[in-house]
């Protein structure tokens, strides 16, 4: 009596087909779905159009008052209540924060303003040390 050995993978009995599902294709073909969707999906995010002015965003609670920057619908620059030019932005921010840095601005933009001018202010008040900068809206009428 002699057994009958098979050769091969050991699935195999008496050399009949392979029953087993090969998964690395899969795999490979899921890991770049993968990739292209973590690559496409902040694309998607960008075309989405926001109504900033409005929130629901609660105050900040400052022992300081701090310094408001208004832009109207011009695009004219205000310092609390002065108008100023974007040339002296600054000059005026240091007088007003009495060398203080870590003053908190506000920037108050128009509704109808464009949003690059808004980022433009921010952009020279961040470069001249103001690092506490926040954007300021109107709460979501109830």
């Amino acid at each position: 009596m002699g057994a009958k050995l098979s050769h091969g993978t050991g699935n195999q009995i008496g050399g009949g087909p392979v029953s087993d599902i090969n998964v690395t294709p899969l795999v490979d073909v899921m890991l770049v779905l993968l990739i292209v969707f973590m690559v496409a999906a902040p694309l998607m995010a960008q075309g989405v159009k926001v109504d900033l002015p409005t929130s629901n965003a609660k105050p900040l609670k400052e022992e300081k008052p701090p310094i408001a920057v208004s832009l109207d619908a011009e695009g004219k620059l205000f310092v609390d209540k002065t108008p100023v030019s974007h040339e002296t932005l600054v000059a005026a921010l240091a007088k007003e924060a009495a060398g203080d840095k870590e003053r908190r601005i506000n920037i108050r933009g128009d509704k109808g303003l464009a949003y690059g001018k808004v980022i433009e202010t921010m952009g020279e008040i961040n470069d001249a040390g103001f690092s506490k900068i926040a954007l300021v809206s109107e709460p979501v009428p109830k």
